[in-house]
């Protein structure tokens, strides 16, 4: 089972967790995202995230099928955020559910990593004097 979506509201765990769940799975692997108050030593108030969402919601689609096709998972659920997350809130939430936990540790490696690298997903980090855009690509 695969999930991919990109939303404005916020991200709700427990709706998430219970979503297709099998008993085939031993394993769920959470990542959660979150927008953290200091970043390249500034104060940061909030972040926006910008997306280009037909080619984002895609990328993501191809990002969980490699995934998938590499590693034995079973659930993978990958939701990412745009326009205004604040302080503590959860910007992305990759949930990979395998029958053994090392799948789910190096399938939600990948997808956090190929995310940074290929979806057209773009922070504005705000700070208590100005802004910035961030890049995270390699």
């Amino acid at each position: 089972m695969k999930l991919v979506l990109t939303q404005k509201e916020k991200i709700d765990l427990n709706s998430v967790l219970n979503t297709d769940v099998s008993h085939s799975d031993g394993s769920d692997l959470i990542f959660i995202g979150k927008v953290r108050d200091t970043s390249r030593g500034k104060k940061v108030t909030y972040i926006d995230y910008e997306i280009y969402n037909e080619m984002a919601v895609k990328e993501l689609n191809r990002i969980a099928d490699e995934a998938s096709a590499n590693h034995e998972t079973g659930r993978i659920v990958i939701i990412h955020r745009y326009g205004r997350v604040t302080l503590g809130e959860t910007s992305i939430l990759i949930l990979v559910s395998s029958p053994h936990r090392d799948s789910s540790y190096q399938a939600s490696r990948y997808i956090i990593d190929e995310i940074k690298k290929r979806v057209p997903i773009w922070k504005k980090e705000f700070y208590e004097d100005g802004s910035e855009w961030i890049s995270d690509r390699s």
